[in-house]
């Protein structure tokens, strides 16, 4: 476990990399969702609500272990490889008008993939230690351009049976559809205003009843997958890593070589290592 975020509101943003929905076979749950323009994300969704009494109460972050869904039928369990901003919420008069980017890391949104669910939401939070985050975060400057994040890429793999397998596509943050100001912008109002209907829900009626929360964790969405990732839900006794490292100190094959041989510490990174039990 990782409890040094019970406290935090956490939330998720849907469809912010190009091609992500289509291979984890869920655009079709958005295709009557309207966005603000093309390559704006489909919406932002609950993974976990301090001191709800629904399901989404369950404290979910883990930087070791995701534990796999026994009792659900055809699991299907999928990494969401991903960056994870740890934020500031600030209010005037109890009406959210910012959120600031305090600090970055790797994080998994694991997610179950359930064809027949109503909401996002069902499918990332089935209880303790089933969502990942790295232990180790990294400040940022300034959440605009020409700030720490520019150089910063997400690589993630899958060990099975001893070998090593790249599971989603080495990607670089700035290729994200909506970051720094205009995703920033676009998250306040989200929260905002985001209504309940298809597979979203009304999330400014969520941080009331959590009491206006002085900080949030919010995923800005997954990667896409290799063909390999696309294909192979993840299995108990799997390991998994999701790094975040910076590419101008950095190479790819520097990191792939690095989880083959269980070094993980890597200067200027953020690294997610996990086993599905």
């Amino acid at each position: 476990m990782n409890n040094k975020f019970e406290d935090y509101i956490g939330f998720g943003v849907a469809g912010n990399f190009a091609h992500h929905l289509d291979q984890a076979g869920e655009a079709l749950d958005f295709v009557n969702v309207k966005v603000d323009d093309e390559n704006a994300p489909k919406g932002i969704f609950p993974f976990y609500l301090p001191s709800s009494d629904t399901f989404l109460g369950s404290y979910p972050l883990s930087s070791n272990e995701i534990k796999y869904p026994h009792d659900i039928k055809d699991g299907n369990l999928q990494m969401e490889p991903e960056v994870a901003l740890i934020c500031e919420m600030v209010y005037e008069d109890n009406i959210l008008v910012n959120i600031i980017p305090k600090s970055f890391c790797a994080y998994n949104d694991c997610s179950i993939r359930k064809p027949n669910a109503l909401k996002i939401s069902e499918k990332k939070n089935w209880g303790t230690s089933t969502k990942g985050i790295s232990s180790s975060s990294i400040n940022i400057d300034k959440f605009t351009k020409g700030g720490v994040m520019d150089d910063y890429y997400i690589a993630s793999f899958l060990r099975r049976d001893g070998k090593v397998y790249e599971y989603g596509e080495d990607s670089a943050v700035l290729t994200y559809n909506y970051f720094y100001e205009q995703l920033q912008k676009w998250i306040v109002s989200k929260l905002n205003t985001q209504k309940d209907e298809g597979p979203l829900e009304d999330l400014s009626s969520y941080i009331k009843k959590c009491n206006n929360p002085k900080n949030m964790i919010i995923s800005i969405g997954a990667t896409s997958y290799t063909s390999f990732g696309e294909s192979t839900f993840l299995e108990v006794g799997d390991e998994i890593f999701v790094c975040v490292y910076n590419k101008s100190i950095n190479s790819f094959e520097n990191i792939k070589e690095n989880i083959n041989s269980n070094d993980l510490d890597i200067k200027s990174a953020s690294i997610l290592h996990q086993y599905i039990k």
